[in-house]
C-alpha cells in the first residue's frame, strides 16, 4: 500500500504478511505505526485472498520493541494519530477479534509492548536468534490486562511475576521452553517456516477456524477491561516525575533512580 509509511502489506499465497518497517526504531511504534498496523489488519480481515496473517518486523535485529521512547522523549507523546489517540488497545483488540489466524514471525527483539503484541498472536515462531522481555517497570510504564493476566494464562503466574518485575531478557530456546512460542527455527528458516504453517492453516475451513478463535478467546475476554482501566491510569502516571526519570534515564543510557518514589 503507497499510503503506509511505518509499515508494508502484502499477500503470499493465502497470508498477509503485516511488516513493522522502522528497523531504524528496531521497529518501535509511534501512534501513526498502530494507526497502519490497525488498518492492515482490517484490510485482511475482508479480504477473502487472506486465510491468516503474519505479523513481523523489518530487518534482522528488531520484531518490535513497543513504543518509541525516542519520540515520547522528544515530543512527550508517540506523535499525531488519525483520532488524536495511541490506539493501542484497538490493535490488542484487532489482533484478537480478526477471525483468521494470526501468527507472530518473531526476527529478533520482541521486547515491551512488542512483547505484548507477539503474546496476543494465535501462534509464534521464532528465529533462533530473537530475544524476548518486558521493559515497562524499567522506563516508568506498565501493560495490564492483556500485557499481564492474558501472559500468565500462557506461561503461568511465577513466570509472568518474573519477566514483569525483573523485566530480564529470554533467549527464543527459553521462550519455547516456557510456551511463549511454538517453535524455533534458524533465523534464515523463519519466513519459510512461517509460509508453510500459514499455508496449511489457509486450507481448513474459514468458519471453523472463526468459531474455534473465538471459543478460545471466550475465556480470556474480561482482561480487555482490565487493560482498559490500565490504559486510563498508564496515561495519567505518564505525566509523573517518577515516569518521566524512567523515559529519562532510558533515553539517556543510565539506570533510573525511583527511590524517591517508593514510600508512596
Amino acid at each position: 500500500m503507497s499510503d503506509f509509511t511505518d509499515i508494508t502489506y502484502e499477500i503470499e499465497n493465502g497470508l498477509a504478511w503485516i511488516t513493522i518497517n522502522r528497523p531504524d526504531r528496531y521497529n518501535s511504534f509511534r501512534a501513526r505505526t498502530v494507526d497502519e498496523l490497525v488498518k492492515a489488519f482490517k484490510m485482511a480481515w475482508v479480504s477473502s485472498d487472506v486465510g491468516a496473517i503474519v505479523l513481523t518486523g523489518a530487518g534482522e535485529k528488531a520484531f518490535c520493541t513497543g513504543g518509541d521512547q525516542k519520540q515520547r522523549m522528544e515530543t512527550g507523546d508517540y506523535g499525531p494519530s488519525d483520532s488524536g489517540m495511541l490506539e493501542i488497545d484497538s490493535l490488542h483488540r484487532v489482533i484478537r477479534d480478526v477471525p483468521k489466524p494470526v501468527i507472530a514471525a518473531v526476527n529478533g527483539f520482541a521486547i515491551g509492548g512488542g512483547h505484548v503484541l507477539h503474546v496476543l498472536c494465535d501462534l509464534s515462531i521464532a528465529s533462533d536468534t530473537a530475544v524476548f522481555g518486558q521493559n515497562g517497570p524499567r522506563v516508568g510504564s506498565f501493560d495490564a490486562g492483556f500485557g499481564t493476566a492474558y501472559l500468565a494464562r500462557v506461561v503461568g503466574e511465577k513466570r509472568a511475576r518474573e519477566i514483569w518485575f525483573l523485566c530480564r531478557r529470554y533467549t527464543a530456546e527459553q521462550a519455547c521452553d516456557w510456551g511463549l512460542v511454538n517453535k524455533v527455527v534458524p533465523a534464515d528458516q523463519l519466513r519459510a517456516e512461517v509460509q508453510a504453517w500459514g499455508e496449511e492453516i489457509v486450507q481448513l475451513s474459514p468458519t471453523a477456524l472463526k468459531m474455534l478463535k473465538q471459543s478460545f478467546n471466550m475465556d480470556t475476554e474480561q482482561f480487555a477491561a482490565m487493560g482498559q482501566m490500565a490504559m486510563t491510569g498508564l496515561h495519567m502516571f505518564g505525566e509523573s516525575d517518577e515516569a518521566k526519570e524512567g523515559i529519562t534515564a532510558f533515553n539517556e543510557k543510565r539506570l533510573p533512580d525511583f527511590s524517591n518514589y517508593r514510600g508512596n
